[in-house]
């Protein structure tokens, strides 16, 4: 019978690992999809040598820091409990490497491919696993104080705070530090548009991100034992919700249409284990109005060159469901209780900066000794990526 378990919630853990890779595919085409044409090939190589890095990176160091386990040993030890404990960074793994495939759509069009490879290592090994082992591993000292001073730790349930939060707030430093696309924002005040190249592909992005969403909340209970079906139908409602307010607020504009869904899913991760349906129904509405509302005003009136709108999507839309599930998530709002609206909020809070202070440190760094941002002729171009025709020659060398 102990078989059996070890081998379910080993397949248990790995269809979830599957299908959050899968959403690496999402993220890929959502970018695809939004930025230029011009641009296209070199956002789809981007994600892809994100995830490899980020493998290389979090198997070798990250994971040991966030849970003090490493693979330093024979393949014997290795497979024992049917490999669960590699199926799991396998599954943790995919959460990782979605904080550079996260800022990867904020600095589009405009950032080097070699800088962002860089400091992939550094996110991915050091600045995202010390903020995941402090809230899923106890790290430190700090879920053990908030739990002694306001009666529960800080929870996030699948990581709207340790995942996209922190994503996003990395990515606003990488942003801030990369300045704006040339010509976006004009010496007369104008803003140049830079539509989105192909409603599709950012359609098919937003779906495929949505269905391994899925994957990426309910899989997060790890075994197979702890499985909800809560978790999937707040994950569904806050979808709906995300999309209806988006809809509304966004005037049916697509872009905003299909990453409604994804703003309500982003907050409603914290949370999604304790709250009633109705209560993720509003965690996902109030993410849409967020979204939409900070876009615009990232763009427009403070001029923050945002390409996907990592910040408002995954920043602040992160931070709101960590604060939510403080609120929804207590009995008096129909949830299940055990948290605290102030664990919630200082956990939140600390993450945070502690995103934001580690972006400005890893880009801040890379920028000051070899550059951020491709040159002017290179980002007219469309990429500082080049691929050769069959048979041509070095001098024949085509760029995209």
């Amino acid at each position: 019978m102990e078989t059996l378990k070890q081998g379910s919630d080993a397949l248990f853990i790995l269809l979830g690992a599957i299908m959050v890779l899968a959403m690496h595919a999402g993220f890929a085409f959502l970018e695809l999809g939004t930025v230029r044409k011009k641009n296209q090939v070199n956002a789809l190589v981007k994600i892809l040598v994100d995830f490899a890095i980020s493998t290389i990176a979090y198997f070798f160091v990250g994971y040991t820091v966030a849970y003090g386990v490493d693979f330093f040993s024979g393949a014997d030890v290795l497979a024992q409990k049917n490999g669960y404990e590699l199926v799991k960074f396998f599954f943790l793994l995919t959460f990782a490497a979605a904080i550079p495939a996260i800022v990867s759509g904020g600095i589009a069009e405009r950032a080097r491919l070699h800088p962002q490879s860089l400091a992939t290592v550094f996110i991915v090994a050091l600045i995202y696993p010390l903020s995941e082992g402090v809230a899923w591993n106890q790290k430190f000292g700090v879920q053990a104080w908030l739990n002694a001073t306001f009666g529960a730790e800080f929870h996030d349930f699948a990581g709207s705070v340790v995942v996209h939060a922190v994503g996003g707030w990395i990515g606003l430093a990488a942003v801030l530090l990369l300045g704006a696309r040339s010509n976006r924002y004009r010496k007369d005040g104008a803003i140049r548009p830079h539509p989105p190249s192909n409603i599709p592909f950012l359609a098919l992005g937003a779906w495929i991100l949505a269905v391994g969403w899925f994957g990426f909340n309910v899989m997060s209970a790890q075994t197979i034992d702890k499985i909800s079906g809560l978790v999937a139908v707040n994950s569904l409602m806050a979808m709906v919700g995300g999309t209806l307010v988006a809809l509304l607020m966004g005037k049916n504009d697509p872009g905003f249409v299909y990453n409604g869904p994804l703003a309500g899913l982003v907050a409603v991760c914290a949370g999604s284990d304790l709250m009633h349906p109705a209560g993720a129904l509003v965690v996902g509405g109030v993410a849409g109005a967020i979204f939409v509302t900070l876009f615009t005003l990232t763009q427009n009136k403070w001029k923050i060159d945002d390409v996907l709108g990592v910040w408002p999507l995954h920043g602040l839309c992160g931070a709101w469901g960590g604060i939510a599930a403080g609120i929804f998530g207590q009995k008096m709002f129909g949830g299940i209780g055990g948290v605290s609206f102030m664990s919630q909020l200082l956990g939140t809070v600390m993450a945070v900066g502690w995103a934001l202070a580690g972006g400005f440190a890893v880009y801040g760094a890379i920028k000051a000794l070899m550059g951020l941002r491709l040159s002017q002729e290179e980002e007219f171009e469309g990429a500082d990526l080049t691929i050769h025709k069959i048979g041509s020659t070095p001098d024949r060398e085509v760029s995209w």
